[in-house]
């Protein structure tokens, strides 16, 4: 039998204590994640502002418009950034490594075209000049909804334009209409405009999710996967206090309560067992991912075939 003579054995004892505290230490590494202003991606601030995580390990950083957040998150300003399906395709073919960890929502009406009221029809925008901000998701709207209506781009006047400044533009006669949504959407239908497009018409094409590089993720899973709890109970909050919810997302957004609950009727957050069955390892989002990608490059979006493969994880639910 070996007997530690006391100042060994208190070392010792310290060593073990300083071991423990290490493997249990939360990972304060600082996770940047970018959004833009979207109904959608509403649920992380709400997280954020009930301390669902440390402020210190994970900072929101939002962006004037999507085109900007997909800028920072290409260049490395971000580890994770909130973004649509095709954005995230756009990544992949310039092959930067990313993984998508979380399916925010998916649209069902939340995405629109609104126009002038004296324009009666979508295909009344013939000539029209229209506001599109420039990055893929006001590009792939717009190609889809003239495509459905028998039309090309060479029909309207496009104005690319970032999200921020559609309601000026709008107001002060620059533009007929605008590929948009929540918030600027409810502020340009108070502003006389009406709806000649939505998402409706193109179910599970539009689709937002959380992006992170691959590098964070593999170094970082505990990370990752605090924030994507963080995200679900800010979901249960959403479901079990609306009111309180919505007075919050409603300053954030500028407008109403009322709106913000009328926003959420175009919107489906699908929840933990239907993220796990949309990102595993033949996880649904892949069909609607193969899909998106054909559609992109019919449409000139993308100049190449894509590769979904393994873009995909359910390792952070």
């Amino acid at each position: 039998m070996i007997t530690l003579t006391r100042p060994v054995g208190r070392l010792l004892a310290a060593l073990l204590l300083l071991n423990l505290a290490s493997c249990s230490t939360t990972d304060t590494t600082l996770m940047r994640i970018g959004t833009n202003l979207w109904i959608g991606y509403e649920p992380l601030y709400l997280a954020a502002d009930q301390q669902q995580w440390p402020a210190a390990e994970l900072r929101l950083i939002e962006y004037p418009s999507a085109t900007e957040v997909l800028r920072a998150f290409r260049n490395h300003a971000l580890e994770a950034a909130s973004l649509t399906l095709d954005e995230v395709l756009l990544l992949r073919q310039s092959d930067i490594p990313v993984q998508v960890v979380l399916v925010h929502d998916i649209s069902d009406g939340a995405d629109v075209i609104v126009a002038r009221p004296e324009i009666d029809s979508f295909k009344a925008l013939r000539g029209r000049r229209i506001a599109v901000e420039s990055g893929a998701l006001g590009a792939f709207v717009l190609t889809r909804a003239l495509s459905l209506h028998q039309m090309s781009i060479a029909d309207v006047e496009v104005h690319h334009l970032p999200i921020d400044r559609h309601q000026a533009s709008y107001l002060a006669g620059e533009v007929d209409a605008a590929v948009t949504f929540e918030p600027v959407r409810t502020k340009l239908l108070n502003a006389g405009a009406v709806e000649r497009f939505s998402s409706r018409e193109i179910p599970g094409e539009i689709v937002d999710v959380l992006v992170v590089h691959q590098a964070f993720i593999d170094e970082h899973p505990q990370q990752v996967r605090r924030l994507v709890n963080g995200w679900f109970e800010a979901l249960d909050h959403l479901q079990q206090k609306p009111e309180q919810a919505a007075a919050f997302m409603s300053q954030r957004l500028g407008v109403s309560s009322d709106e913000v609950h009328a926003s959420f009727d175009g919107l489906r957050f699908p929840n933990r067992a239907e993220n796990r069955r949309l990102l595993g390892d033949d996880g649904e989002l892949y069909t609607t991912l193969r899909l998106l990608a054909d559609v992109m490059r019919s449409e000139s979006l993308v100049s190449d075939a894509i590769s979904t493969t393994a873009l995909l994880t359910d390792r952070a639910l």
